[in-house]
């Protein structure tokens, strides 16, 4: 998925500019990274909340259009209003295609239904963690990255290190590769519980 984001320069900056830029119905943000300077930008609000909404958008290498001059960069960071629906700052990175990237990317999990686990056994998929840290060229990034379920039963769980990875993508440099990613526990117990409850029916 591609996503292509419209923004211009702005000259006026602080607490007062920004208020005046939301109340327009404009964004302000800033881009940064690689050779060149920072630039402080504004961008439509809607059309940026609307982009916000698809999961793809923050890992995935967005289109920013800066005064018609077309630059790659990555979501970065975002502040949002505590419980209003509006955006109130976005941060965009600059992306060089010779050099890693450290990016966080979502877990897709396919096959929960007809895990032996939970089909045959009733039991529950526990989500333990949703996203990882990966590190990829521009190039090679992922928008996600799936687990596969299927052959998981009471007790069985899927670590960090047993992921399977898209060529040219691999962990972080700090990733725990033994921490568990998802397991299928019995319905009131813990994967720890429900291995303990085989043995002893064994």
């Amino acid at each position: 998925m591609t996503f292509e984001v419209i923004a211009n320069a702005r000259t006026l900056q602080g607490t007062g500019a920004s208020r005046r830029l939301r109340r327009a119905g404009t964004v302000p943000g800033i881009v940064y990274g690689g050779e060149a300077a920072p630039i402080a930008i504004e961008t439509n609000h809607n059309d940026l909340l609307l982009k916000l909404k698809k999961e793809a958008f923050h890992s995935s290498i967005i289109t920013l259009v800066i005064d018609g001059k077309k630059e790659q960069v990555l979501l970065r960071d975002t502040q949002v209003h505590a419980y209003k629906p509006l955006v109130l700052h976005i941060d965009f990175q600059r992306v060089d295609a010779t050099h890693e990237l450290h990016v966080k990317v979502p877990l897709h999990f396919v096959n929960e239904e007809i895990a032996p686990g939970v089909k045959l056994n009733g039991g529950l998929v526990n989500h333990v963690t949703t996203e990882v840290d990966v590190q990829c060229l521009a190039k090679d990034l992922p928008e996600f990255i799936e687990v596969d379920l299927a052959a998981l039963k009471i007790g069985d769980s899927i670590h960090l290190g047993q992921l399977k990875l898209p060529k040219g993508v691999k962990l972080g440099h700090h990733a725990n590769l033994d921490a568990v990613v998802v397991g299928v526990v019995g319905k009131g117990g813990t994967a720890e519980a429900a291995e303990e409850g085989e043995a002893a029916a064994e």
